[in-house]
């Protein structure tokens, strides 16, 4: 994701399919076809912020009533909860030190476990925020010299974060390894985004990818590894680059997909997300996504996605940002996809105070409305698969 910072898979095999598309943009089908993909296709949401959020704001609501945030996001239908995991969080600034680490992932992946949600174990390789700009090096590993030790890093920790999941029951069913790595992971704080150095790249790559497939030997599980890239056009040039240069061994392809910061417009995807999936073999979700709801700011810390942000047919309302999320949902089913999860919709006005700030500059985009009390939104229909036209 996400020039805001700058910017899970159940346990079955995917099966193939090939999908029907909608002769007009919004008309949304009402009627779901017999079919066996609708069991294999993943609908979820990024719920990495609900533990912070729910210590510092009034919770989450539905018809009056406040909601377990996981038990509500179940009910609705969705099926997988994507987790962001930093490396030590303690050297960011403190009130920020609680959350996103391991400690609150798991505690994370208890909670969706419990309402029967797969996870999808988004490791940033980083203390903080990583994103196509943005790859630093956690301070655990900043001071190393020796490459061969830094690779073995990479694949201690994220073999042990993994074993140490499992010996708790919570072993996800997907793994990105990295966030967003458009660019040269694991930089030094400050080095630029540049071309990548693939010599290097590659072998911190395969080395996580190695100790999540060490993992699932030793813990008898089949956890899938994805490897996960802003915007569906930069998914062409970085995956033939991977590719050409021995970063082989993976499942999925992870693609953020924002409107406002894509080359790709939204009539022209199905079209693009299917050249990737016959390009380069792998089935592949959209993991990130987002649209608002409204553009009134709900705090002090100004909204990301502004009228910039609006795709042509879909307003800045409830009804619009439900109608944008299921037409969405249908052109990722016509391309072949395998899910799709939503970024950040527990992101709501809150009182903490983050390093972006005081406050959420997600709120006008979370699936609550915060000038209505954190009420639930429309949106929470677009996990309804009967929503959907699927087909063998």
């Amino acid at each position: 994701m996400k020039k805001l910072l700058i910017y899970g898979y159940l346990l079955i095999t995917f099966g193939l399919m090939s999908c029907q598309s909608e002769n007009s943009e919004n008309n949304i089908p009402q009627q779901i076809e017999d079919s066996k993909v609708e069991n294999t296709f993943l609908l979820g949401a990024d719920l990495s912020y609900v533990n912070e959020m729910e210590t510092c704001s009034e919770g989450f609501f539905e018809n009056g009533l406040r909601k377990d945030t996981f038990e509500l996001f179940a009910e609705k239908g969705a099926r997988l909860v994507r987790v962001r995991l930093w490396h030590t969080p303690e050297n960011v600034p403190p009130t920020f030190s609680r959350f996103s680490g391991f400690e609150d992932v798991e505690k994370t992946l208890t909670r969706a476990k419990e309402n029967q949600m797969e996870v999808l174990l988004d490791f940033h390789y980083s203390d903080t925020w990583a994103d196509p700009a943005k790859q630093w090096i956690p301070a655990a590993w900043k001071d190393i010299t020796d490459f061969e030790v830094l690779k073995d890093s990479v694949y201690q920790y994220t073999l042990n974060t993994l074993l140490k999941l499992g010996d708790k029951g919570l072993i996800p069913k997907i793994v990105q390894v990295g966030n967003e790595i458009n660019s040269e992971m694991l930089r030094q704080e400050g080095v630029p985004a540049t071309e990548i150095n693939w010599d290097r790249n590659r072998e911190i790559i395969n080395s996580g990818i190695r100790a999540v497939r060490d993992a699932s030997a030793a813990l008898n599980e089949d956890i899938r590894v994805m490897l996960h890239i802003a915007q569906p056009e930069n998914a062409f040039w970085f995956f033939e680059q991977a590719l050409g240069n021995g970063v082989t061994d993976f499942d999925l392809i992870g693609l953020s997909y924002y409107p406002l910061w894509s080359e790709v417009a939204f009539e022209d995807l199905p079209n693009t997300l299917a050249e990737i999936k016959s390009r380069f073999g792998k089935d592949f979700l959209i993991v990130e996504t987002a649209y608002p709801f409204t553009f009134v700011n709900h705090d002090r810390q100004g909204n990301i996605l502004g009228e910039a942000a609006l795709v042509a047919g879909f307003e800045a309302s409830p009804q619009g940002q439900k109608d944008f999320m299921i037409q969405l949902t249908q052109k990722v089913i016509d391309a072949g996809g395998k899910g799709l999860v939503y970024w950040e919709p527990a992101w709501i006005s809150n009182t903490c105070e983050t390093l972006f700030g005081n406050g959420s500059g997600w709120d006008n985009a979370a699936f609550f409305d915060g000038l209505n009390g954190n009420q639930a939104l429309p949106v929470f229909d677009f996990f309804d698969l009967n929503n959907y036209r699927f087909k063998n």
